[in-house]
């Protein structure tokens, strides 16, 4: 059985959200934009997980446009709290080129299988 890269490393970014939201909270006590990351940021691997069962290819490439619009939302969030000094430039340099990643991977997902659909109506 073949790895999943883009559920491996979505799951991976989810946990690095999950104890950056628990940071922000807890030293910050920053509560809006870091609850704002955690439900955006954990969301990309939860629709990568549906988009496994879809019920038809629409449904995949459905799921997983939305777990785009959800890295793009988190890349938001992060930059933010950067901007706002909420999170130091280490931290922010390293989540945000994972939340990048995670675009790519998804854009290019999202490309192929639309691309893939309509040489077969053709």
């Amino acid at each position: 059985m073949r790895e999943n890269i883009v559920k491996n490393k979505s799951f991976d970014f989810a946990l690095r959200i999950v104890n950056l939201y628990k940071f922000l909270v807890e030293e910050k006590k920053e509560f809006i934009m870091s609850k704002q990351l955690l439900r955006s940021g954990t969301s990309i691997g939860a629709l990568i997980r549906e988009a496994e069962h879809a019920e038809s290819k629409a449904d995949f490439i459905h799921k997983l446009s939305i777990s785009l619009k959800e890295a793009n939302e988190s890349e938001y969030w992060i930059d933010l709290l950067y901007h706002s000094n909420y999170i130091d430039n280490v931290l922010y340099t390293s989540i945000v080129n994972d939340c990048k990643e995670l675009l790519k991977l998804l854009i290019s997902i999202v490309k192929t299988s639309k691309a893939s659909g309509e040489k077969k109506r053709k």
